[in-house]
């Protein structure tokens, strides 16, 4: 392990003290060892720091302070981090398995790119999947769908970060996919998709939570194209949704 590079995991929270645990243990479990955990909290007052602090000496980095949003704070993640690739894994998810880091490492090692994706899943309270989210038939043409790959799963060398820079903080939900629009077709970031499940991501995220959101959401999506020069519309961004059926039907057992 000594020659395997350094992954840096970021995890942002604020006031979520439900779910912060299940995030953490999912990292400090991987069998991959060369990791370096940094977690950015928003200032949170709801018991959440304490939680964090039960596992401070196997955190590399901790930070709390107020910020402008999720956003913000995976930026400070990034600029903290000092791996060679860096991933980022929200509080109210964890990764699927132990294996997830090697299996991103091996990728990384085999296909030499830039960065990798997967699928994840969404689950309920119950811990059921109610969702499968795919990645494997990504192209880049599909951005002008307002459909990209699964975000939670997306791993990068940080000298990308350095190079092309990071999260748009102007962005109220949207960022995610400018990010990856900028990227993968803006700059054209080499990528590999890994046919593997991820994260189990929990259902009701800023993106999806209500009517106001998916409206926001899209308007966003309409902002990203028309910034990297992608031609699309609305009715195109829409159709969009009808997917989703397929990812219920098909999701695993």
């Amino acid at each position: 392990m000594q020659n395997s590079p350094l992954v840096s995991i970021i995890t942002t929270v604020f006031n979520n003290r439900d779910t912060i645990k299940s995030a953490i243990q999912s990292v400090l479990r991987q069998s991959y060892k060369n990791i370096e955990y940094i977690i950015v909290d928003g200032g949170s007052t709801d018991g959440t720091i304490d939680i964090i602090n039960k596992y401070k000496d196997r955190v590399a980095k901790f930070i709390s302070e107020k910020d402008k949003g999720i956003y913000d704070g995976m930026n400070k993640g990034i600029k903290l981090a000092t791996g060679e690739i860096v991933g980022i894994l929200n509080s109210d998810d964890f990764y699927y398995d132990n294996n997830v880091i090697s299996n991103v490492v091996k990728e990384f090692e085999i296909k030499n790119v830039d960065s990798v994706f997967a699928d994840l899943v969404y689950i309920n309270g119950n811990q059921k999947i109610v969702r499968y989210y795919s990645s494997s038939n990504f192209n880049p043409k599909k951005f002008a769908y307002g459909w990209m790959p699964a975000h939670p799963t997306f791993f990068i060398k940080r000298k990308i970060y350095e190079k092309y820079g990071l999260f748009k903080t102007d962005y109220e939900i949207a960022s995610d996919y400018e990010l990856l629009v900028r990227l993968l077709a803006r700059y054209r970031i080499s990528y590999s998709y890994i046919p593997k499940v991820l994260v189990k991501m929990r259902t009701g995220g800023l993106s999806t939570r209500t009517l106001k959101s998916n409206w926001i959401l899209n308007k966003e999506i309409l902002r990203v194209c028309a910034e990297n020069g992608i031609k699309t519309n609305i009715f195109k961004v829409l159709s969009k949704y009808p997917t989703k059926i397929f990812q219920l039907i098909n999701r695993p057992k």
